[in-house]
């Protein structure tokens, strides 16, 4: 991405043009060719609009976070648990930035436009080209999260990738000692089954998606990262013992 684009997605007023674009065009896809569950918005009401982390399960490339994207703004205009009528994209929320690998933003015209809706790209750290090289997150990658932190919201996704139960990066984890934000874990349900990877097709029509904010976690900010990390893991229901309980990808009720 040149210099020049990179700079340009962090003026709010691109976001302010883009959302609504964005949002018109997915909202049938998930209320009228989809259904919608939202629960918990009563946890993120009234949260600050600085140093919040949404950490979630993963389950397409796109389609994940424009539906975050649609709650926030929803909640921002007093919506609880719907989005209803999108006059919410009349003045989007664009409090907010989202990690995204480097490799899957520039895959195409359409993933470097949604970039400049707010990606904080970084490298993978655990396989360029298929093969595995790094363990760390890479230090501008760092910065590049703390930063956002520092005025907005940011939503990432431990695992990196959209498979069920992957182990969680302990970048995250990382993330979380250095800045000690407010963590909001979310489960969702049904997206891979109503889209396609990249989360900009349908696969099946007519599934529930399902969005669940859970309550802030309480984080011992002093405790190592890999206790950091399980926490996170089991509050978005993607460790060891949630798969131990059944499918990899849970049934929505």
């Amino acid at each position: 991405m040149s210099s020049f684009s990179e700079r340009l997605k962090h003026f709010k007023l691109v976001r302010k043009i883009l959302y609504p674009i964005i949002g018109i065009i997915t909202w049938p896809g998930l209320v009228i060719v989809n259904k919608l569950r939202i629960r918990g918005t009563e946890h993120i009401a009234k949260l600050p609009r600085k140093n919040v982390l949404f950490v979630s399960n993963h389950q397409t490339y796109f389609a994940d976070v424009i539906t975050f994207l649609h709650i926030f703004c929803a909640v921002k205009w007093g919506k609880k648990n719907k989005l209803g009528i999108p006059y919410y994209l009349l003045n989007p929320f664009t409090n907010v930035y989202y990690v995204a690998a480097e490799e899957t933003m520039r895959g195409s015209w359409i993933s470097r436009l949604f970039t400049l809706g707010g990606a904080l790209t970084v490298k993978r750290t655990w396989r360029s080209a298929g093969t595995e090289v790094r363990k760390g997150l890479d230090p501008s990658d760092t910065r590049k999260i703390t930063r956002a932190l520092d005025n907005n919201w940011v939503i990432t996704f431990p695992q990196g990738t959209t498979t069920p139960f992957a182990p969680g990066r302990k970048g995250t984890a990382h993330i979380i000692k250095l800045t000690r934000p407010i963590v909001i874990p979310v489960v969702i349900n049904g997206f891979w089954r109503a889209f396609n990877k990249k989360g900009l097709k349908f696969k099946k029509k007519g599934t529930l998606l399902s969005v669940t904010f859970k309550e802030p976690l309480q984080i011992d900010y002093e405790a190592p990262t890999e206790v950091i990390l399980q926490q996170v893991m089991d509050a978005i229901e993607q460790s060891k013992s949630f798969m131990l309980k059944g499918a990899h990808h849970r049934k929505s009720n």
